[in-house]
């Protein structure tokens, strides 16, 4: 028998021993097994209500507030993702979308924008098909930016909480799996046209998944720290007139 097992098993039985001694105390103080077995009775029907109203209610109410602590810690894990790597990622790789002109004025999120207009925008990304070719893209720059952070991506991956958010999941995989290419090619700046196709699929794979992510990020930021909003508004990628300076 497991240890645990074993602990439960004695833990058991000592509760009914303990629950028996008492009951032997009450008929030897009372003498009155009828008032015993009255409320051992009552007590035994309402068992199956106890169980109700602490499994699927109370349990239902603290798992719901634990959810709640994990997404609020998740969302920090998020925001830290997008301020250190997930921001500077975005402004190199969307300078390479040759479509980007069709939908960055869509993507110039604004102070009056609501959640009907962030899932608007979110749905118009995810339906678009963007081309970003790998010789377009700064390769050196985004290498830097990927080796750069790569102890960061390792204590991303070591977080179990993002496992929870499949979407930011198969986004931070993306990530990795581009840093990992990119660090096994010594000379990025010179590759033959198969490789460059190679690596526009892994690029336009993290693009993907990157722009709806920032989306959800920023609507987070709006409903929750405005003083972040504001500034993740100056620093958006897709404003080419963005500046963190505060201007009249």
């Amino acid at each position: 028998m497991k240890e645990e097992t074993r602990w439960k098993v004695l833990a058991g039985i000592g509760l009914v021993a303990l629950s028996l001694v008492l009951y032997g105390i009450h008929f030897l103080i009372f003498h009155d097994e009828e008032h015993i077995l009255i409320f051992f009775v009552s007590d035994l029907a309402f068992i199956p209500i106890e169980i109700l109203i602490v499994t699927l209610i109370i349990d239902r109410l603290l798992e719901s507030r634990e959810r709640q602590v994990r997404m609020e810690k998740l969302n920090m894990v998020i925001g830290t993702f997008f301020s250190t790597l997930g921001t500077p990622l975005l402004s190199t790789i969307s300078r390479a979308d040759e479509g980007v002109d069709t939908i960055r004025n869509q993507l110039i999120v604004g102070q009056e924008w609501d959640s009907s207009r962030f899932r608007e925008v979110t749905n118009c990304v995810l339906t678009r098909k963007c081309r970003v070719p790998a010789d377009r893209v700064d390769r050196k720059g985004l290498k830097e930016i990927l080796m750069r952070n790569e102890d960061f991506l390792l204590r991303l991956l070591e977080n179990p909480m993002i496992f929870e958010h499949e979407s930011f999941t198969d986004l931070i995989l993306a990530v990795t799996h581009l840093a990992e290419e990119l660090k096994a090619r010594e000379d990025i700046d010179h590759l033959p046209a198969t490789d460059l196709a190679h690596l526009s699929g892994d690029i336009g794979r993290v693009y993907e998944r990157l722009v709806p992510e920032w989306l959800k990020y920023m609507e987070y930021l709006k409903g929750h720290y405005p003083y972040l909003f504001n500034l993740a508004l100056r620093q958006n990628p897709f404003d080419t007139a963005a500046s963190v300076v505060v201007k009249g």
